[in-house]
């Protein structure tokens, strides 16, 4: 967010004030959205937000240089937060813990925003059982060169899927390029079982829209589909939840859908503009979504029924690493996109007899997640390149190193 002197502003909500720093910062530039107006929107759709993000421990994604700068991952809640602040805390494999925000009101709502956050990012737990997920997440993410229909016929798809196993489904926009579908489900599984039942799922769909849905763990193996992403469902991973706005230029908000408009909507549709009247007008289309509480029986049964998912090889060189199937070759790894970007097109200039041999779905740009922010890599698979014609391996044209001067046990490179 851009620097301004504006002096605080101090908002009643419910009877509980609220402190917004820097009102009239300009958070997006083109709408012209002042931090000040973000407040005001979660405020508007608070009970749709609540209804996704409360009463669940969230992952601070704070973005204090505005949309334009890489934001940063804050999973300890900051020490002096407010009474009205619930945490929880979250234990993970690796022995490490955090003491994580859980909002329950618009306050709390009011309060995030404060801190740089734009969109909301809880886990799929409530904050009284951390151990057993009480929601099922499955992201239809587009490989490069898919367009919104392709999307559609998935997700119907899926949920053709969710209606044979018994469960039920609740679209909305991602906020980005994809669809989100959230599935309420009891809180009787672990998070091995919850994964087990979504990879199923995503296997499923594959199965009954070949060439359409992919649910290939490995990039490089997609294609040009919809990857069904069952990876979320992890007890490190969190999802921008209802009603989130988004860091793209246009102030995007990820929008619950009813599954009529699916065919129809489009992502741009749905901003920090045009959301709060939709809301007003309509009302929140996951109403319901608390009182269609299912169970993943189903899915477990298909996923003994269908057998183990297929596991990638593994290299011969004795280090256990994966092997991929595809010709890929790296060429940077950077600190942000734009850095990314630059190294792709200095590739491309060095290469230009084979660039038009690429497909848009064999460009590979991934952001991956450091310790507490995002890096990036860039790969190329020359899956569609002449052997004869296909450049090797060269050195990185960057070659950020995300862990530099962090040291513990089982660090990356270590």
């Amino acid at each position: 967010m851009t620097p301004s002197k504006t002096p605080a502003e101090i908002i009643t909500i419910d009877d509980v004030d609220v402190r917004v720093s820097s009102p009239d910062k300009i958070v997006f530039p083109g709408p012209g959205v002042t931090k000040l107006d973000l407040v005001r929107y979660y405020l508007a759709v608070a009970e749709g937000a609540l209804r996704g993000a409360g009463g669940r421990p969230m992952v601070l994604k704070r973005f204090p240089k505005g949309i334009d700068s890489e934001p940063f991952f804050q999973k300890r809640v900051p020490e002096n937060h407010p009474p009205f602040i619930d945490t929880a805390t979250l234990r993970y494999s690796s022995g490490t813990s955090a003491e994580e925000a859980v909002i329950r009101d618009a306050p709390g709502l009011a309060w995030v925003v404060n801190l740089g956050c734009l969109d909301l990012n809880p886990h799929p737990v409530r904050a009284e059982d951390l151990d057993h997920p009480d929601e099922l997440r499955i992201d239809l993410d587009p490989m490069p060169g898919v367009d919104w229909s392709q999307i559609v016929d998935v997700a119907y798809v899926a949920r053709e899927v969710l209606d044979d196993v018994g469960l039920v489904g609740w679209p909305k926009t991602s906020g980005s390029r994809g669809l989100h579908i959230l599935v309420r489900i009891s809180p009787q599984w672990d998070y091995r079982q919850l994964r087990l039942a979504a990879e199923t799922l995503a296997r499923e769909v594959e199965n009954r829209a070949p060439g359409l849905a992919t649910a290939r763990w490995w990039k490089e193996e997609r294609g040009e589909s919809v990857f069904v992403d069952f990876n979320q469902n992890a007890k490190d991973r969190t999802v921008a939840s209802a009603y989130s706005v988004r860091p793209l230029p246009d102030a995007r908000v990820s929008t619950p859908l009813t599954w009529d408009e699916v065919a129809s909507a489009r992502p741009e549709q749905f901003t920090v503009l045009t959301v709060p009247r939709r809301f007003e007008a309509m009302g929140d289309p996951h109403a319901g979504i608390d009182d269609a509480v299912g169970r993943l029986d189903g899915l477990l049964a298909l996923a003994a029924e269908l057998g183990p998912a297929e596991k990638a090889p593994r290299g011969g060189d004795g280090s256990g690493r994966r092997k991929s199937t595809m010709p890929l070759i790296e060429i940077a790894r950077t600190k942000t996109k734009p850095e990314a970007l630059d190294a792709l097109e200095t590739w491309k200039q060095r290469h230009k007899e084979v660039v038009p041999d690429l497909h848009p779905a064999d460009v590979l740009v991934d952001g991956m997640r450091g310790s507490s922010s995002l890096w990036y890599r860039v790969r190329l698979n020359l899956q569609h390149v002449g052997e004869d014609m296909r450049p090797a391996q060269e050195d990185l044209i960057a070659d950020y190193d995300p862990w530099a001067g962090k040291e513990w046990p089982g660090r990356p490179g270590g």
